[in-house]
């Protein structure tokens, strides 16, 4: 027999070079993300000793190497539920991109290893010991899957020889599944022929005989002997078992004979030193692949692994709901998924829809926005113009057919208008968000909550005034703060009045009797209640009312009346507030009446501000859904954009432009024409929300330009006149002066303005060519005919390229006016600037209103046009761009929790009627099949 040299296979020397690697691999993931860093937590049960020291050589090797290591140390009292909930909890935590469970367990309960591997999310199992993770393995999908880190260090120990692994014959002696099963696998996807031995397993040697790989791994020290080698054979030992030796001593042996093998074997690792560093170096590895991985699936970057929707285009177009049925939507926690979001951010309601969190925020606080789009329009007629299709044609255009990050956040629609006149808001033709009967029907409840809030602060209302004029002072206080267990104590919204009332005390029992009655004593003038119940219905018999008819209300009764839930105060809140924190202060500051004393009475002070918030707990999530062709859109929110401002959430633009990242869009919508809407949009929501929007996409069609050329009267529900239906030039280019001027409006605020004429079927090339030429003569940035009606996002591909050369350019945005103006001078310059008005007329209530809001402290908020939406006057009739009129106020009031006030130009309609024929006489379901149909 020939001498052979045996190498000492140097697993710490290894070790180090894969910790070196683990950090050239970390420079890059910085480079791909600032500020990034690696994390991974171990989970541990009891305190065992043995396990300390390899925890101890794992947080080392994640510090020298600059990976976040967390230590979770739980009593041994904890049981198998409790720990699942520990390591559910650090599956949602996105700073922890590996978990690990220390094995064995030092506990006095009885817990299924098993079942906790499983339980941690695959995409964080870096010690590669779930069910799934071994499938994925055992199916060869390696780039999937993570190896369990001893095998993976041998695996890497065995190519530091430079033996050929492909074609070689090896053998693996033990089939555990943390070492001996996954490492037969690796040996055998790398092209191996491999055998298994085990306990039952015959001739052992004679197989050991026969490999020029051996792996031992089955606990045994010292059973392989030397002689059972093939000469010139790789041994790796994975055993390690600690031997009391002479003199009372122990020390550690592997599964091999080592110095039976020197002279045969051609490489063979020690014990200790050889296995044991490659499996926390493997580790480190196996940390800085998951965390890799989860910057590609949730970092702001391009989404790659996004899937579109085809449309199957049919002529003539069908109904929208025939063609929302047609298309299968993706299961909504794939397209979540597709965006880079965090199971742990979203809140499943069914598999087309869910809410996501506000935790993602906190996620994504460093990442760049994305472009901010703002679709608005012209002055429109009662039909419609399409805007909410056409920021669903653009959505549609940008992602599934020029491949950009896009997001579109949309309005949740009424059921006042559903049911009413007017039909779904979901988009139209092959540009609507999916599937849209929920989208028009109830969606995630958000409408419900506001209600039920709303309700619940108008009942207090009268409550509070019932009572204070049923009750002494003392009476008051003694239910108000009643004695429990001896003692009484303030509510932690109750020292909220205390401390208004600048009284410095904490301590009920040392309040006098001047401080008790002005605690209990709100005192509201039930004339200047300006809070009113709501109803998500179009109801004409409840605009006017009378409360407090029941013998048990005392004759206390006064009029009032309903409103629709969209125009709740609270609605307005929604849509501007910014966090959960910030929408509970502005619910309590809500001002819903004054005092005899002209003091203004806020949800706080009636003590139901926390409710309220409560009740909105779950409203202030934006929900997740989707358009025809599979891309994202977030509705949120729906005030009205008369007397409030009309645009979805700041909240779901903030969280869009964080996904997208900033190559990608987020286009949402302002209510009505850009006088109405898009001004509130950049004076209100752009001051609350610090967005600065890129571009603004002005919709246009022939219809409405027609109108205000001097066209006959449209109505919903008629025939539309010939004069719509036919080219006609010269009554088409008197129409675009309202253009004009809306081209001018955005111009007032520094962004550019790409018009978007939203094609009807009668429209001729002529017409669409003298309005782009118009528009362009006129300061618009481009205008471009869209098609995504009858076309989907491929009939709206030039109109979303001009919003990216758009987006190019540099906005110089700027405010309409400066808070601090007075009132009536910051309605003068909307009234002067955006509606052409000559001057402002203010009634005698206006002017006293103006007075109070000044003295009360809310001269700086900005202001909240309340008017037609239908002319730039206040006149619905005058159409175009009416000039030499002065626009009469004919009363100012105040949102206070939402930050605005509202003037109101001419009669607002707050709670709208239903028609002869409203839409619900076509709405029906198939009583089998629950399939609705005549929605829209």
């Amino acid at each position: 027999m020939s001498t052979i040299t045996t190498k000492t296979i140097d697993g710490k020397e290894i070790a180090k070079n894969i910790r070196e690697k683990c950090r050239l691999m970390l420079d890059e993931l910085r480079k791909q993300e600032n500020n990034f860093t690696p994390g991974f937590a171990v989970v541990q049960v009891g305190n065992r000793e043995d396990s300390n020291v390899y925890i101890r050589h794992k947080l080392k090797a994640a510090e020298e190497i600059g990976i976040q290591a967390r230590l979770v140390r739980l009593d041994p009292l904890t049981t198998e539920r409790q720990l699942v909930q520990q390591i559910e909890q650090l599956n949602g935590d996105p700073s922890i991109h590996g978990i690990i469970v220390q094995l064995p367990f030092d506990s006095v309960q009885t817990i299924d290893a098993n079942r906790i591997a499983n339980t941690i999310s695959p995409d964080k199992d870096i010690d590669g010991l779930s069910d799934l993770n071994a499938g994925l393995l055992s199916h060869g999908n390696l780039d999937k899957c993570f190896v369990p880190c001893t095998p993976y260090g041998c695996l890497e120990l065995i190519r530091s020889t430079g033996t050929q692994i492909e074609g070689a014959t090896a053998v693996v002696v033990g089939r555990s599944k943390i070492v001996g099963t996954p490492m037969f696998e690796l040996l055998k996807h790398n092209n191996a022929t491999v055998t298994t031995c085990h306990s039952k397993t015959k001739n052992i040697p004679e197989i050991i005989k026969t490999a020029e790989i051996v792996v031992a791994c089955l606990g045994k020290p010292k059973f392989i002997q030397g002689s059972w080698l093939k000469e010139k054979a790789v041994v790796i030992d994975c055993g390690i078992t600690s031997v009391q030796v002479e003199n009372g001593k122990s020390r550690l042996f592997g599964d091999v004979d080592f110095e039976s093998c020197q002279g045969i074997a051609s490489c063979i690792t020690p014990v200790p030193g050889g296995v044991g560093p490659m499996t926390v170096a493997m580790l480190m590895l196996n940390t800085i692949t998951a965390a890799q991985r989860y910057l590609n699936s949730y970092s702001t970057s391009q989404w790659k692994s996004m899937t579109y929707l085809p449309l199957t285009l049919e002529t003539p177009v069908p109904s929208d709901l025939d063609i929302a049925k047609k298309q299968i939507p993706k299961d909504i926690k794939q397209l979540a998924r597709e965006i880079h979001l965090h199971d742990n951010e979203l809140e499943l309601y069914g598999t087309k829809k869910a809410k996501i969190k506000l935790n993602v925020l906190e996620r994504l606080r460093n990442a760049s926005n994305g472009k901010y789009v703002v679709v608005s329009g012209i002055t429109p007629t009662p039909l419609g113009e399409g805007k909410s299709t056409t920021t669903i044609g653009l959505c549609q255009a940008l992602g599934a057919h020029l491949k950009k990050n896009v997001i579109g956040c949309l309005r949740q629609p009424s059921q006042g208008p559903t049911f009413g006149i007017k039909g779904g808001a979901a988009g139209g033709g092959y540009s609507q968000v999916i599937p849209m009967e929920e989208f028009n029907l109830h969606l995630t409840g958000d409408i419900h909550a506001i209600t039920a809030a709303n309700n619940l602060l108008a009942a207090q209302i009268d409550a509070r005034m019932f009572h204070e004029n049923t009750q002494t002072d003392q009476a008051l206080f003694n239910r108000l703060v009643p004695t429990v267990n001896g003692k009484r104590t303030f509510s932690q919204i109750q020292q909220k009045r205390i401390n208004k009332l600048n009284i410095n005390k904490t301590d009920p029992a040392t309040l006098t009797d001047d401080e008790i009655r002005a605690f209990v004593r709100l005192n509201i003038d039930p004339s200047t209640i300006t809070w009113q119940r709501v109803i998500d219905t179009n109801d004409r018999f409840l605009r006017k009312i009378t409360i407090g008819q029941a013998s048990t209300e005392k004759n206390f009764t006064r009029e009032t009346n309903f409103d629709i839930t969209v125009a709740s105060e609270i609605m307005a809140v929604l849509a501007l507030t910014t966090s959960l924190a910030d929408i509970r202060e502005r619910l309590g500051r809500m001002v819903v009446a004054s005092s005899r004393d002209g003091v203004p009475i806020t949800a706080d002070d009636l003590g139901v501000s926390g409710a309220l918030t409560v009740l909105m707990r779950d409203a202030i999530k934006p929900t997740l859904m989707q358009t025809l062709e599979g891309t994202p859109i977030l509705v949120h929110a729906g005030p009205f954009a008369n007397i409030a401002h009309g645009n979805s959430s700041i909240l779901a633009d903030q969280i869009g432009l964080k996904l997208v990242g900033s190559e990608g869009y987020i286009v949402t919508e302002a209510g009505f024409g850009f006088d109405i809407g898009c001004e509130k949009f950049m004076d209100i929501k752009c001051r609350y929300s610090g967005l600065i929007p890129n571009c603004v996409v002005l919709v246009a069609t022939m219809r409405a330009l027609k109108v205000h050329g001097g066209g006959p009267k449209v109505e919903a529900g008629s025939p539309l006149p010939p004069e719509y239906l036919q080219e006609n030039l010269p009554l088409l280019e008197r129409g675009t002066q309202n253009l004009i001027k809306q081209i001018e409006n955005a111009g007032y605020f520094g962004v550019p303005v790409v018009v978007a004429i939203n094609r009807f079927k009668t429209d001729t090339q002529a017409e669409i060519d003298l309005v782009k030429r118009l528009a362009i003569e006129n300061g618009a940035f481009d205008a471009v005919m869209a098609d995504h009606w009858a076309k989907g996002g491929s009939g709206a591909k030039d109109l979303a390229s001009a919003v990216e050369k758009a987006c190019l350019q540099k906005p110089d945005f700027k405010f309409l006016y400066e808070l601090q103006l007075p009132i009536e001078e910051k309605i003068r310059i909307i009234a002067r600037k955006i509606y052409g008005a000559d001057d402002i007329q203010l009634s005698e209530i206006a002017q006293k209103r103006i007075n109070l809001f000044t003295q009360q402290g809310f001269n700086d908020l900005p202001i909240c046009m309340a008017k037609t939406h239908l002319s730039l006057s206040h006149d619905p009739s005058l159409k175009g761009c009416p000039k030499n009129f002065i626009l009469p106020i004919r009363d100012i009031r105040a949102s206070i929790g939402a930050g605005f006030l509202y003037p109101l130009v001419g009669e607002m309609s707050t709670i709208p009627g239903l028609p002869t024929r409203p839409c619900f006489y076509d709405i029906d379901i198939d009583p089998v099949t629950e399939e609705i149909y005549g929605l829209f």
